[in-house]
C-alpha cells in the first residue's frame, strides 16, 4: 500500500488494493477499492455495439412498407415508357376465354414500385426516362413528381405470414370507379364482411361505422364508411395522397397506418354504355374534384360538355363527341398517376405519349395494388378477396350476366360500336391486362389451397343472413335517387 497526503487539509490521494478505514486528525475516512476505468468502458462499447447492430438489423429485415415505422416514401414509375412499349394491343392479346382454360404466362411485371430510393436520384430517374421519349422539358417534368402514399403491394400480402391486422393500424382503401359495381361491393364490405366487430350501419344516413375491435377508428376508408372524404369519386392520384391526412383530422392522432388499396374494373363497353345510361337519367357528378399537384383542375383544362344544371336526355353520339367527356377511358385515367402526365393539361405532351405513360401508370398501380377485382367474374373475384385477406363474406357474391347495358350495347350500330371501341382503347388494353392478371393470381392461390375445391363451391356460406346484397350494376336504388355514386 502507498498513501500520499498532500499539504492542503482534507485533501487526500490514495492508492489501496483493499477496503480499510483511514484516522486523520480532520476524522475518519473510508476507503474503497477502485474499479478499474477500462472495465466500464468496455461495458459501455459493448452496450452500444448492441444498440446499434439492433437498429441496422431491423431496419435490414424489416421492410419499411410492412413495418409501417415510417411513412410512405416517393412513388414514382421511371420506367413506365419502357414498360408500356412491350405491351401487346388488345386484339392480340391471350386472354382467358372461360374459367376452366389458363392464359399463359404474361411477360413479366416490371420491378416493384414500392422499393425507395434517394429523393433526388427518383427525380433524375423521372425525368431522363420521359424526356428519352418525348419533347417535355426538364422544368415541367420536375413539377410533376409528386409525394404519394401507394399502401402496400399484392407482392407484400402474399407473403406467408401476413395478415391483415384490424387490431393495428391496417386501413383497407376502396378506389371506387363509376359504374363498375362499386356501389354493390361497397356494401358488401360494410354490410356481409364476417368480423368480430361487424360495421354498425345507419340506414337513413347511408353510412356505416366500420371501428377496429378494441378501439373507435376506422379500417376501411370508402364512400359507405367514411363518405367521400378525398372528393367524389376520387381517383389513385387524389386518394394516394389524401387519405392520411384525412384520417389523422377525422381520428385526432397520428398513427403509422399500413394502408391496402382496392378497386373494380370492369368491361370497358359495358361499363361506358352504363354511364351514359346514368348521366342520360340525370347524374353529374359535379362534386368530384379532379385534383392533382396540389389544385384543381381548371373550366379550361375540362370544359364542360353540357349546359345548364345536367346532361339529361343526351344522345349517344352527342355523348360521344364531347371531347373532355371524362367517361371515355375513365378507368385507365382513374388509376394512373396524372401528375406523370401534367394531369389535366393536355398542353405538357402529345396525345399519342399522354396516352402511352397514362396507360403504363395504370398497369403499374393496378398490379401494385393489395386486389382488384372484375364485376364479370364475382365468384372468383370474391375467393381471391377473401383468401388475400383472410376475411370471409358471409353470403356469396351473385353474378348477373345479363344487364341492361349488355342489351343496349346489342342495338347499336356497327359505327356506334367502332366509335365506342376507339374512344376507349385505353380501358380496353389495361380491361386485358386486368383479365389476365387475376387469373394469374386466382390460379397462384388455388395452387396453394389445400382445401379449393370445397373452399370454391361454398363461398360465402358461413351462415344464413338476412337482408343480402346483390349485384345489380345498372337498376341501384341510389342511381335514381341521386348523382353521388
Amino acid at each position: 500500500m502507498s498513501l500520499l497526503v498532500e499539504d492542503m487539509p482534507k485533501h487526500v490521494s490514495v492508492q489501496v488494493h483493499g477496503d480499510f478505514s483511514l484516522l486523520l486528525p480532520s476524522g475518519l475516512y473510508e476507503i474503497k477499492k477502485m474499479e478499474p476505468r477500462f472495465k466500464i468502458r468496455t461495458i459501455i462499447i459493448f452496450c452500444l455495439f448492441l444498440a446499434m447492430a439492433g437498429i441496422i438489423g431491423f431496419g435490414y429485415f424489416c421492410q419499411d412498407q410492412v413495418c409501417a415505422l415510417t411513412k410512405r416514401s416517393m412513388i414514382l414509375q421511371p420506367d413506365i415508357l419502357a414498360y408500356n412499349g412491350r405491351a401487346q394491343p388488345s386484339d392480340s392479346n391471350t386472354v382467358w376465354t372461360d374459367e376452366h382454360q389458363p392464359a399463359p404466362p404474361l411477360p413479366p411485371l416490371p420491378p416493384s414500385p414500392q422499393h425507395m430510393i434517394n429523393e433526388q436520384q427518383e427525380k433524375q430517374m423521372m425525368i431522363s426516362s420521359i424526356t428519352s421519349a418525348s419533347t417535355l422539358n426538364v422544368k415541367s417534368v420536375q413539377q410533376n413528381v409528386i409525394f404519394a402514399n401507394a399502401g402496400l403491394s399484392y407482392e407484400d400480402v402474399l407473403n406467408d405470414d401476413f395478415q391483415f391486422d384490424m387490431d393495428g393500424h391496417d386501413v383497407m382503401v376502396f378506389l371506387h370507379i363509376q359504374k363498375t359495381g362499386g356501389t354493390s361491393f361497397g356494401r358488401h364490405l360494410v354490410r356481409d364482411l364476417d368480423l368480430k366487430r361487424p360495421c354498425e350501419c345507419q340506414r337513413q344516413r347511408k353510412r356505416c361505422y366500420c371501428f377496429r375491435p378494441h378501439r373507435n377508428e376506422n379500417w376501411l376508408f370508402s364512400r359507405y364508411s367514411t363518405g367521400w372524404k378525398c372528393g367524389l369519386h376520387a381517383d389513385w392520384t387524389e386518394l394516394t395522397n389524401c387519405v392520411d391526412l384525412e384520417l389523422e383530422k377525422n381520428e385526432g392522432e397520428s398513427a403509422k397506418r399500413r394502408y391496402f388499396y382496392i378497386t373494380l374494373l370492369r368491361e370497358p363497353i359495358a361499363r361506358y354504355m352504363s354511364e351514359y345510361r346514368h348521366v342520360k337519367r340525370g347524374a353529374t357528378w359535379k362534386g368530384s374534384r379532379h385534383w392533382c399537384l396540389g389544385r384543381q383542375a381548371t373550366a379550361d383544362e375540362l370544359p364542360a360538355c353540357y349546359k345548364g344544371k345536367d346532361w339529361l336526355d343526351v344522345t349517344l353520339d352527342e355523348f360521344a363527341a364531347c371531347e373532355s367527356n371524362l367517361a371515355v377511358n375513365r378507368q385507365t385515367r382513374m388509376l394512373a398517376d396524372l401528375a406523370l402526365v401534367g394531369c389535366y393539361n393536355k398542353s405538357s405532351m402529345t396525345s399519342h405519349e399522354r396516352d402511352r405513360v397514362m396507360l403504363a401508370s395504370a398497369k403499374r398501380n393496378l398490379a401494385a395494388m393489395a386486389y382488384f377485382g372484375l364485376t364479370e367474374y364475382q365468384k372468383i373475384s370474391q375467393y381471391i378477396f377473401e383468401e388475400t385477406f383472410n376475411l370471409r363474406f358471409a353470403i356469396p357474391f351473385e353474378q348477373h350476366n345479363t344487364t341492361v347495358s349488355a342489351l343496349a350495347i346489342h342495338n347499336l350500330s356497327n359505327e356506334q360500336k367502332r366509335r365506342i371501341k376507339e374512344l376507349n382503347s385505353l380501358d380496353i388494353q389495361l380491361y386485358t391486362f386486368a383479365k389476365n392478371l387475376l387469373f394469374q393470381r386466382f390460379e397462384t392461390l388455388k395452387a396453394k389451397d389445400n382445401d379449393f375445391e370445397k373452399r370454391f363451391a361454398n363461398l360465402g356460406n358461413i351462415y344464413y343472413k338476412q337482408g343480402v346484397t346483390e349485384f345489380n350494376w345498372d337498376s341501384n336504388i341510389d342511381d335514381t335517387a341521386s348523382t353521388d355514386h
